[in-house]
């Protein structure tokens, strides 16, 4: 019984340079100037067609809880304070007085804001500017929309 003989040097040489010759992954340097033309056009379209979109404007919804002094604050006054508050990108919504205890109530109020025009920190400074009514101005619920 004769074993098969393995390859000689000269033949596996002769083997790799065959595979020398084939290119598995493709060239870059092969792509035609059409294909390179069409792709920069498509960019260019949807560089366009993404301009034309409105951006999109982040807004957060917020619940304010304003607290009064005592329980002898006149709420409406307060309340009248609060709304009067005008900023770029804020809009008022709906409000409640809710009890605390001792016969205080305090404000809950709704706001929408920008989140790039209007911070939480400038809107609690604007309110408790009314020292008067505003003892302090507390983030009950933040929702972005």
């Amino acid at each position: 019984m004769r074993q098969a003989e393995p390859p000689t040097r000269k033949a596996a040489a002769a083997e790799d340079d065959e595979d020398d010759d084939i290119d598995l992954f493709g060239s870059d340097e092969e792509d035609d100037k059409e294909a390179v033309r069409l792709r920069e056009e498509r960019l260019r379209q949807y560089a366009e067609k993404k301009a034309k979109k409105p951006a999109l404007v982040a807004k957060s919804s917020i619940l304010l809880d304003v607290k009064p002094w005592d329980d002898e604050t006149d709420m409406a006054q307060l309340e009248a304070c609060v709304r009067s508050v005008q900023l770029d990108g804020l809009t008022w919504g709906g409000s409640k007085l809710v009890p605390v205890g001792y016969g205080i109530r305090k404000l809950q109020i709704q706001c929408v804001v920008e989140d790039d025009k209007v911070g939480t920190d400038l809107l609690e400074e604007e309110i408790t500017k009314f020292e008067e009514h505003v003892q302090s101005v507390d983030i009950a619920a933040f929702n972005k929309i």
